[in-house]
């Protein structure tokens, strides 16, 4: 059996091969163009992509295909009617990464909220050296106890910000773009409550006809000027436009972003004109990629493998 993978640098470099080896013949790409893929995969049984598209055009001459194993949750990539015409299974992984989108999102929010790179670069600078006295807080921070906390998109990361956030004193409240009935143990409320009241709004939701563009010019115009903005959803649900007006104009306090509407970032996006820390961090989408996740992942990946080969074997 050949297993070829598409785009191997999206999962690291410091992953371990060797169980997927023990099932057969392993060719790895760092990365692959769709216009690479054909010849690539031409004779796969088994293929493993994280953002490469997966389509007639791309696998339409594998002929010996039987299965795709996308290392991510999100599946936007493949043409999943063609696979099922074709008789060909995929899988995605998902769960494995809870613990740490959810950890990444509170290293963004203290970031901001305690103003950490003023205060770093601020004794790197020699300035504290220079201090008659042995404090110094001209930029403030507040508490997280006693704020409210908003969520949009209460799936399992959201749970875990919102248990953390509780745990710190936060009150929760949170948003159901696709209007699903209320979860226990949970406060929810409508859109506008959630803008309107959010000390710190964070969105933990897929990308889908309800959350496109849910954060735009109207909804961060509702937010409080002292909100800050966390964004490890997906990009798309953010229009950077008007994100770049709000942070411009004051509207909210600050935003952190671990997801682009197009990812790598493209030079002419608004937001890289925001030099100030205090307002704006961004991250290349590496929330989800701890060493921890990142194995998890791909030991769900080997498994599914591993469960097609036992399949073909009885």
């Amino acid at each position: 059996m050949k297993i070829v993978v598409l785009d191997a640098r999206t999962v690291g470099e410091d992953i371990d091969w060797s169980g997927f080896e023990k099932l057969g013949e392993v060719v790895r790409y760092d990365y692959s163009l769709s216009e690479e893929v054909p010849e690539r995969v031409q004779d796969a049984e088994v293929i493993l992509v994280n953002k490469v598209p997966v389509n007639a055009q791309t696998i339409g001459t594998a002929n010996a295909l039987k299965l795709v194993c996308v290392t991510a949750t999100g599946t936007n990539n493949l043409d999943k009617e063609y696979l099922e015409e074709r008789g060909i299974q995929w899988h995605n992984v998902a769960g494995y990464s809870t613990e740490t989108v959810a950890q990444h999102t509170f290293a963004m929010l203290f970031y901001l909220l305690e103003k950490l790179r003023y205060y770093d670069d601020y004794v790197k600078n020699g300035e504290y050296a220079k201090s008659p006295i042995f404090t110094h807080f001209a930029e403030t921070f507040t508490e997280i106890q006693g704020k409210t906390w908003g969520i949009i998109g209460l799936g399992a990361i959201g749970r875990r910000v919102a248990d953390i956030a509780e745990a710190f004193g936060a009150h929760v409240i949170y948003y159901s773009a696709s209007g699903r009935a209320p979860q226990v143990g949970y406060e929810q409320v409508d859109f506008d409550t959630l803008l309107e009241a959010a000390d710190i709004l964070s969105v933990h939701a897929p990308l889908n006809e309800y959350t496109q563009s849910l954060m735009n010019r109207e909804a961060f115009s509702k937010m409080k000027s002292s909100c800050i903005f966390l964004n490890l959803g997906r990009g798309p649900i953010v229009v950077e436009q008007d994100l770049y007006e709000a942070l411009r104009d004051g509207e909210i306090a600050a935003a952190g972003l671990d997801v682009l509407c197009k990812e790598p970032v493209t030079p002419d996006n608004p937001l890289l004109q925001i030099r100030d820390s205090r307002r704006l961090l961004i991250t290349p989408h590496a929330a989800w990629a701890s060493v921890e996740a990142r194995k998890r992942l791909m030991q769900m990946v080997l498994e599914q493998v591993t469960a097609y080969v036992s399949s073909l074997l009885n």
